[in-house]
């Protein structure tokens, strides 16, 4: 029993003993690294400063006031007005004169060229005033039958100024009985730039005899 006593108090010093081992370390190691200040650190810390007394203030001289701004002037915004002088009753102002007009400059007419213009169709689609040629009778009795085409020239006003034979019949008595029929026609006058001019065209006429 003793002895058990004996072992549990050394065991308890050896225990303490190994504590206040770590503490020191521990301690050793804060020192180290400044995490703990030294003495003489500790003792600054309760230093006071004592000021100089200050100086008595009648001996200073005076300082002269800073001057006060002045007062900076808006700028007034000023109108430009243009005035107009005041015209007696009797004075009279003549009003500026009109722009000249500029003279019209008109376009030369072209002369038109010389020679009929060439019509593009039949003589007869023309003239609404027209009639077939008559059948000469002594043709009947003799069978003469055919195609006879004339060449017409028209003038300014529509009417046939010239005519004659392109192609014959094959007939005298046919291609003058085509003549005198269409020398009696009156026609539309051709035109050219809007004006009158004579015109040349083509008009077949075909003789055939009724059962042939």
């Amino acid at each position: 029993m003793p002895e058990n006593s004996t072992n549990v108090a050394v065991n308890r010093i050896v225990g303490l003993i190994f504590v206040f081992a770590l503490h020191a370390v521990a301690l050793y190691g804060l020192w180290q690294h400044r995490l703990i200040s030294s003495p003489q650190e500790v003792l600054t810390l309760f230093v006071n400063f004592i000021s100089p007394p200050s100086p008595d203030r009648k001996d200073e001289p005076k300082r002269p006031a800073p001057p006060k701004p002045k007062a900076i002037e808006k700028p007034q915004h000023r109108q430009i007005v243009a005035e107009t002088p005041v015209l007696a009753p009797t004075e009279y102002v003549a009003p500026p004169p009109l722009p000249k007009p500029e003279p019209v400059i008109e376009a030369p007419s072209m002369p038109l060229p010389p020679g009929p213009v060439t019509m593009s169709s039949e003589l007869a689609v023309a003239c609404p005033e027209r009639s077939a040629p008559a059948y000469p009778p002594q043709s009947r009795r003799l069978g003469e039958t055919g195609v006879v085409v004339l060449r017409v020239e028209l003038n300014e006003s529509g009417n046939v100024a010239l005519a004659r034979v392109d192609r014959s019949s094959g007939f005298i008595r046919l291609d003058e009985a085509a003549l005198a029929a269409v020398r009696a026609w009156r026609c539309t006058p051709a035109r050219r730039n809007g004006q009158a001019v004579r015109a040349l065209a083509l008009q077949p006429f075909n003789f055939i005899l009724n059962g042939n």
